[in-house]
């Protein structure tokens, strides 16, 4: 308990508001309740998966969810209720009377309220009002709602508050739980004190370590976490803790801090403060029971409509767009292709000391559409011209050497926003530096460069000979400005290097540490006989990895099967150089087994809901010793019991969310090292001397490049994944290079966040590595920043200073690791490194043998331009190519917005023209009265008997087509025809008649079995009506109303049917419309269009029929005998 001296001090200081109380326990409870809120919670995970969670959010969990993990033995009454700025605008959320109306206990009970934006030193900051009831908490909120606030040096705006009931209770009844995970192990921590006086409980609390897969039990609880509980609330509290233990597992928490937990003297226990994290990509498992989630922006930071556009636009596609804006007036934006290239951009521009100006992160990658680059791009531009800097400002449009993304098609959208904005750009003094490579680099510069100087931009583009980040320094004034490269030349070619001159050496070399006895590392195969399986039809990508083969001069393919579950067992053909193979496709991850026993690697590129299980299955053949898991989004609870498996069986896993890997001579995975022309740029297809190890697979292309131009080449290369848990980590891969006689020079590429680092630095300190390694961990840039930022990977976040990229890059450096002073100086320390081993006798440099050349499919070299063939087929009236579905050039989109409806889609597809509004109603009716006549028509009783035999829709449907002729709903044509031939010819309707009596010819569209002028068909006044109405011209109508007049006079039914009156009223649309010439519509008649509209509409009748007939549960037809006359001998 606090004494009554402390409690004044406190409330003198201004750290809460005191208003009301009296000298009492309670205001003492009080008093350590805010000092507790100002009490920084435990270092937890801080992931781009694992996202903090609103307190509300997760007591309403808690509340949900805690009954069922514990057989109701435990609940929560109450999660409280979040009061959001709907309260200052009920137009805009719910007031102040809706909330009541939600929560009538407000009005009952004393209350707590305080911000709920995982805000720290709250209390401090005079920022939680307890004891109070719903008028005074109504008040203090206003009073802050909206408004700024400064804590811990971070000013931001107050949104949302959580208001919940008051827990009267003694300092000795609350206790402190904490649990988090780790690789190998989830972990709780408990300690007998809560509040403010828990001190230090890294150091202090009782922890059970339970290993990942594993249970907990209550007697594991009570022995290693509750011996200083009272024995007599120890059972009850190690069934809460188990209970909690299965909450936190089952919903994909990542961290879960409750501080304090108030065990009551009724043994009801409260939680009363809660900090939460939870693994977002687990949505797909837990969406159900977690229900609507915010994911809150972090306090100090707005949330811009900008963000939360792009965030909108990440969920909707398969590629990867993320914004982060930073400094809404800062002068330095950046567009960058990549996760780990749009940290490297970040560092660059902090590195150099415009780390205050830089204005927002983000990526944009994995093969965005051109409209989804273009949303991308304006958003960056609309935000960039909003307010005006007097020197101006810079973007730089970036990205690693893309692996499959083609660069011509995001800079196809790229440029429209340009162009948009190209007016503005200007009048902002906005300058444009790109670098950037991949597939169909050059064409996408060629195209930016083309756009730049017919809008005065004066964009500078650099392709990959320039260094990645070197644009950088230039666009800020700070290094000469290096000349553009000739567009015109074609692709990059391999850089010319001089052999060093080695110098004279004394003395025999260093001879290589031996591995210390009963070390292992993680096995990852790379030989020139290595063979995979690739999970998924992944076409591209195998024939990416055959080519490399056939380039590395491989005896055979390194891809021996695929595997695809949703097709029957069947072969692909791939290209094997020139020549053509067939590969196996196998409906099982088994049979593929065993059909190919010298299978020792699985690519998996299954998706993150399935990859799980997919990778599980394949590690219990025990011929695997390499899995490469490609997806991005795996659970990390998912990884992690991957990981434990894949060790338990010695087997190497890489990723997940990779790329792969590369060893030049045998084996790339999947799209490892980009296509084949950045392939030979980078002289992948034989071995160099540096091996690396990355955690970004956009970043390992650019790896290569730059060991490329600065050294002999790349022995291997390995990118392990940007997740927090990768299948294998630095160190496991630095160690096979320290073994591998081939590997001269090591070289690490980290990141903020994790502690894989400092694995590596105990190897080298140990001895146990002693070749030369390089290092650099990117996120420097991080402590430009006011509030955590989420970097490029899952993994690039630091739950604590030692992870930060700085602090790993001082401690490399300090166990003697080479790192230099920016990622921009990396290239300059591996060429001095390498010419200083070369020089030393170290590396042997051998001459460079003949280039390879690259096979180039077919379908990419007509994408570049270089080839042509004539088509098989040509179609004029739809494109599914482009970013939606068109039809005769009217995007699917626009068919909508325009409500054309299916005459006007049909008039598109028909006709290839847009007719006006009533010939688009006009084609609607006519398939409307066409639909069906009634089951006793050949077509429908086809249909019908077919069905009733019990084929299958199409069959019937089939049937009831085939009937439709000159005597059933096919004389549409013909009755046009000989109407409009008789009309143009100037006949009269009398001598049409006379004439067409001589030849013995029927007049097509004249004639009903029951109609006549007395009893008019309805569907033939429908259409007549129709026409006269919204027609200009009915000449040909009118003409065939006059033989109408005639032919009844003869016999009453011999009226214009609803053959001939759609027939006639058809063609004087089309002639009088204005869409078509008078040549066009005769020949659109002559190819059988209205017979057309028949059939399409019929096909509704008969369709119906068909299901009419199985619903009705009809039995198979037979014609009775008594309807059919037997003829036994001809007359």
């Amino acid at each position: 308990m606090l004494r009554m001296k402390e409690l004044c001090k406190i409330a003198e200081s201004g750290s809460l508001d005191t208003e009301g109380w009296d000298d009492s326990e309670a205001a003492a409870l009080l008093a350590r309740r805010s000092k507790r809120a100002a009490a920084p919670a435990r270092s937890e995970p801080q992931v781009m998966s694992v996202k903090s969670i609103r307190e509300q959010d997760g007591k309403a969990l808690l509340k949900r969810w805690l009954p069922e993990y514990s057989n109701n033995a435990f609940g929560l009454d109450n999660a409280g209720c979040l009061v959001t700025p709907g309260v200052l605008d009920s137009s805009k959320g719910e007031d102040w009377n809706t909330i009541l109306e939600k929560n009538p206990w407000l009005k009952t009970e004393k209350l707590v309220a305080k911000p709920d934006q995982m805000i720290g030193g709250r209390g401090k900051a005079g920022l939680i009002a307890v004891n109070k009831t719903f008028d005074e908490i109504k008040v203090w909120i206003m009073e802050r709602m909206c408004k700024e606030s400064t804590v811990g040096g971070i000013t931001g705006q107050l949104t949302h508050f959580l208001i919940e009931p008051f827990v009267p209770h003694a300092q000795s009844e609350e206790v402190y739980v904490c649990m988090q995970s780790h690789r190998y192990k989830d972990e709780i921590f408990f300690y007998h004190e809560g509040g403010v006086d828990v001190g230090d409980v890294d150091a202090k609390a009782s922890r059970l370590s339970i290993p990942t897969g594993c249970e907990v039990s209550e007697d594991m609880i009570r022995s290693e976490l509750l011996d200083k509980v009272e024995p007599g609330k120890s059972a009850t509290l190690a069934r809460f803790v188990k209970a909690l233990f299965a909450f936190y597992r089952d919903l994909h928490f990542a961290y879960l801090e409750i501080n304090p937990i108030a065990l009551l003297s009724n043994n009801k226990i409260v939680p009363l403060d809660l900090v939460a994290k939870i693994d977002e990509t687990a949505a797909f498992l837990c969406t159900q029971k977690w229900g609507e989630l915010d994911w809150p922006s972090p306090f100090g930071r707005a949330a811009y409509p900008e963000e939360a556009l792009i965030r909108e636009l990440d969920g909707k596609t398969g590629a990867s767009l993320k914004l982060t804006i930073l400094n809404d007036k800062g002068r330095v934006w950046t567009m960058v292709a990549g996760g780990g290239a749009s940290v490297v951009y970040s560092d660059t521009v902090a590195d150099y000391g415009w780390g205050k100006e830089l204005a927002n992160y983000g990526e944009y990658s994995g093969a965005p559409t051109t409209e989804e680059t273009f949303t991308y791009a304006k958003t960056i531009l609309s935000l960039m011209c909003r307010y005006k800097h007097p020197e101006g400002k810079f973007l730089i449009i970036g990205g690693g050497i893309a692996n499959f993304t083609d660069v011509a098609a995001t800079f196809t959208g790229l440029i429209k926003a340009l162009q948009m904005f190209a007016d503005q750009i200007k009048e902002h003094k906005i300058h444009i530096w790109c670098r950037r490579a991949g597939p169909n680099y050059l064409e996408g510069l060629k195209k930016l460069k083309v756009a730049s100087d017919k809008l005065g931009l004066g964009v500078k583009v650099y392709g990959p000979e320039t260094h990645i980040t070197a644009v950088v320094p230039m666009a800020l004034g700070l290094t000469d400005v290096l000349p553009e490269p000739d567009l015109s030349a074609g692709s990059a070619p391999p850089p010319k290097r001089e052999m060093i001159k080695v110098k004279a050496t004394n003395g025999a070399k260093k001879a290589q540490k031996a591995a210390p006895q009963g070390e292992r590392h993680t096995i990852v195969t790379a030989t020139p006989a290595t063979r995979a399986i690739v999970y998924g039809m992944q076409n591209r990508a195998v024939q990416g990895m055959l080519d490399f083969d056939f380039m590395c001069k491989r005896k055979t393919p390194s891809v021996c099967a695929m595997v695809f579950p949703f097709s029957g067992n069947h072969y692909v053909k791939f290209y094997w150089g020139t020549e053509e193979i067939l590969l196996p496709v196998y409906t099982t991850t088994q049979e593929a087994c065993q059909k190919h026993t010298d299978a020792v690697t699985f690519i998996n590129f299954a998706s993150f809901r399935s990859v799980y299980e997919t990778t599980m299955e394949a590690m219990q053949y025990p011929q695997m010793k390499t899995v490469a898991i490609i997806a991005e989004g795996v659970p990390e609870q998912q990884t992690r019991l991957l990981i434990k498996e894949a060790e338990m069986r010695e087997i190497g896993m890489i990723g997940p969310a990779t790329v792969g890997g590369i060893k030049p001579g045998c084996i790339r995975i999947g799209n490892t090292g980009g296509m084949l022309d950045n392939i030979v740029m980078s002289r992948l297809y034989r071995p160099g001397s540096v091996a690396y190890v990355s955690k970004s697979g956009g970043m390992s292309n650019e790896l290569n490049n730059i060991i490329c131009r600065n050294s002999n080449g790349v022995y291997e290369g390995v990118a392990i994944g940007g997740d927090r848990y990768p299948g294998s980590r630095f160190i496991d891969h630095l160690l096979r290079y320290q073994d591998a006689p081939g590997a001269k020079i090591l070289l690490l590429l980290g990141e903020v966040g994790g502690q894989d680092e400092y694995d590596v630095i105990k190897a080298v300190k140990s001895g146990r590595i002693d070749k030369p390694v390089i290092a650099w961990c990117v996120g420097t840039c991080a402590s430009c920043f006011a509030t955590e930022v989420q970097f490029g990977h899952a993994g690039a976040q630091a739950r604590g200073q030692t992870e930060t990229a700085m602090a790993k890059n001082a401690a490399m450096k300090e166990a003697g690791i080479i790192v230099p002073d920016s990622f921009d100086k990396l290239p300059e320390t591996i060429s001095n490194l390498y010419t200083k081993m070369v020089e030393e006798g170290e590396i042997v440099e051998e001459p460079e043998g003949e280039t390879p050349q690259v096979p180039v499919d077919y379908t990419w070299a007509k994408k570049l331009g270089m080839v042509r063939k004539p088509a098989n087929f040509i179609s004029s009236i739809s494109d599914d190519r482009g970013e939606e579905l068109k039809y005769c050039g009217v995007s699917i989109s626009d068919v909508f917005s325009r409500s054309m409806g299916v005459g006007g889609v049909l008039s598109l597809l028909w006709f290839r023209r847009q007719l006006p509004a009533e010939c688009c109603k006009f084609i609607e009716m006519i398939l409307m009265v066409t639909a069906d006549h009634g089951p006793a028509v050949s077509g429908a009783h086809n249909t019908i008997v077919t069905a009733r035999a019990g084929k299958d829709l199409v069959s019937a449907l089939c049937s009831g087509l085939l009937t439709i002729g000159p005597r059933f709903g096919g004389a549409l044509d013909d009755a046009a025809k000989m109407f409009a031939e008789a009309h143009d010819s100037g006949i009269s309707a009398k001598d049409f008649v006379d004439q067409s009596k001589k030849q013995n010819k029927l007049i097509m569209g004249v004639g009903h079995r029951i109609k006549s002028l007395a009893n008019p068909d309805q569907r033939v006044v429908i259409i007549k009506d129709f026409a006269k109405k919204f027609f200009k011209d009915n000449s040909i109508l009118d003409f065939a109303l006059a033989v109408e007049q005639i032919t009844t006079r003869k016999r009453a039914n011999l009226i214009l049917n609803v053959d001939g009156c759609i027939a006639v009223c058809f063609t004087d649309m089309l002639r009088s419309c204005g869409a078509f010439s008078r040549e066009e519509a005769d020949e659109l008649m002559a190819f059988g269009c209205l017979n057309g509209l028949f059939v399409l509409g019929r096909s509704m009748g008969f369709i119906g029929h068909h299901l009419d007939q199985l619903r009705l549960k009809q039995p198979l037809y037979r014609h009775p005998w008594d309807d059919i006359t037997y003829i036994s001998e001809l007359a």
